[in-house]
């Protein structure tokens, strides 16, 4: 059964706010190779302009993919997750995600389409402070395969 078209467009509420620790950028770091001293050091962070130490670019998939369960565990959308793979991530900075920053998330459904038997679903994370500064938007890609 393919995805529910009804859903491109729609917003849900925004997340509880996410406390971006100093030890979880350490951790991510650590475990994707990500050796920039930026990454690891509040001083090294500090010196190029930063409060504390800088998230690697892909970090954000720590919290954003958590959230994304508003959409994909809606039964009315017809996801079948057992069946679903990554396709595509990209992000778009407005500023680093730094230790210490309180971040909320507003998920959307931008696109939806069906191709050679499989769906696409394409959604949109705007990450902001809990002020509403912009930080980065999020968008992921995820393909259900079709039947077998």
């Amino acid at each position: 059964m393919p995805l529910d078209q009804s859903f491109v467009g729609r917003s849900w509420p925004a997340t509880e706010p996410y406390q971006v620790g100093r030890e979880k950028i350490r951790e991510f770091a650590r475990a994707i190779g990500a050796t920039d001293a930026e990454y690891h050091d509040p001083e090294a962070a500090r010196a190029l302009g930063h409060a504390d130490v800088v998230a690697p670019p892909t970090f954000p998939v720590v919290f954003t993919m958590a959230t994304s369960r508003q959409i994909i565990e809606d039964p009315a959308l017809g996801l079948d997750y057992s069946r679903v793979v990554h396709g595509d991530q990209k992000f778009s900075y407005q500023r680093p995600v730094v230790a210490g920053d309180e971040l909320v998330c507003v998920n959307s459904v931008d696109d939806i389409t069906s191709r050679g038997g499989h769906d696409f679903l394409t959604t949109r994370t705007e990450v902001t402070t809990v002020a509403g500064e912009p930080v980065v938007t999020v968008w992921s890609k995820l393909v259900q395969r079709g039947a077998e």
